[in-house]
């Protein structure tokens, strides 16, 4: 399945069972937008990274930010969120570093490499999601814990976990998680 058709499918979920939380979503982000981005950020998006912010840029409106990262509260977790192309502008920058990775002297190790473009975080930015523009691989960082590479193969296995949830979580099998009120409510 492609990153479209997996967010496709988060998409289709979401609004059929939490269709207030659907109905929040803004719009999709432009080619300008996203060309600006790279050109910020001195890096190009991964093609998968590309087609999602195409569907949904969910970046909140500038008066709405407050944080180091934002995003819509309660989705896809209780504590993350996914970030439009501004928020992952924000904690790329703050993370990438001159010589490529983070620390200096740990080049095979690293927590963090610039290659890696955040899609995913908590509001603080000290852990989430990231895509590795070399491969389009899926990993997760943590800041004072392991950097974990390679965690799903893509994007759009990753949104296949997410539509997996969000199934368990209409279905009533989530226990730490209900819909309420068109919304996810998390416990």
């Amino acid at each position: 399945m492609s990153v479209a058709e997996s967010w496709s499918r988060v998409m289709t979920l979401l609004r059929e069972h939490a269709p207030a939380d659907h109905a929040e979503l803004p719009g999709p982000a432009t080619e300008q937008m996203l060309a600006a981005a790279e050109e910020r950020m001195g890096i190009s998006l991964h093609g998968d990274l590309r087609t999602w912010l195409l569907q949904n840029n969910l970046d909140l409106p500038e008066e709405d930010v407050d944080a180091m990262c934002c995003g819509f509260d309660g989705f896809p977790d209780e504590g993350s969120f996914f970030l439009g192309i501004r928020a992952m502008e924000r904690l790329y920058a703050n993370h990438s570093r001159p010589c490529g990775f983070d620390p200096p002297d740990q080049p095979d190790d690293p927590f963090w490499r610039n290659e890696w473009i955040p899609f995913l975080s908590d509001q603080d930015g000290w852990t989430g999601k990231f895509i590795d523009v070399r491969d389009g691989r899926v990993g997760r960082w943590f800041v004072g814990g392991p950097t974990i590479t390679g965690e799903y193969e893509s994007m759009a296995r990753y949104f296949d976990s997410v539509a997996e949830t969000l199934t368990r979580i209409a279905d009533g099998s989530f226990p730490v998680c209900r819909i309420t009120e068109g919304r996810l409510a998390w416990s």
